[in-house]
């Protein structure tokens, strides 16, 4: 009997399970939205719930057992110093799972998962400056510049003629063995 065994098992052994499980709580931390099958999305619900969780209680022993999920030093403390205050506030529902539908290639039900409280990264995009026309300093119009044109001869007549490139022959492969 199953009793008190609520884990979605996933067609995998339990060490890949808890690998793939521990990824993903690892990629939805760190970008804090994530594309996935809505079956894998549910199975982590449970375990990012608790790293936050974790997060709020901010001990010593807390960012241990964190550790031992999430094996990387800047995540725990990025999970303790941004993601853990934003939810001091709410005792439950961390995350939210919103499906986008079926997967063209296998027909899958895909879903995003997502923290509730969401803070986007200021990304700092840095335009090209324009440079300053002088029309608009002075206030005067600049003399265009001459786009660089091909070499041109002059005929007999005045009649502008392009020059041509030079013809170079290969040299011809003897068919016959020598």
């Amino acid at each position: 009997m199953r009793h008190g065994k609520k884990r979605s098992l996933q067609n995998r052994f339990t060490s890949w399970q808890n690998s793939t499980l521990n990824s993903l709580a690892r990629s939805l931390l760190i970008y804090q939205s994530i594309k996935t099958t809505t079956r894998k999305a549910k199975a982590v619900r449970p375990l990012v719930e608790k790293l936050i969780r974790l997060a709020k209680s901010n001990t010593l022993s807390a960012k241990r057992r964190a550790f031992s999920i999430l094996k990387d030093h800047s995540l725990v403390s990025a999970l303790f110093k941004d993601i853990g205050p934003r939810f001091t506030k709410t005792q439950s529902g961390f995350t939210r799972i919103i499906p986008l539908g079926k997967r063209r290639g296998d027909d899958a039900e895909m879903s995003i998962l997502e923290l509730t409280e969401i803070k986007k990264k200021e990304i700092k995009k840095h335009k090209k400056e324009k440079e300053a026309r002088p029309e608009e300093e002075t206030g005067k119009a600049a003399p265009k510049e001459k786009p660089i044109e091909e070499k041109k001869q002059e005929a007999p007549g005045g009649v502008a003629v392009k020059e041509k490139p030079p013809i170079t022959k290969k040299p011809a492969k003897n068919s016959s063995a020598a």
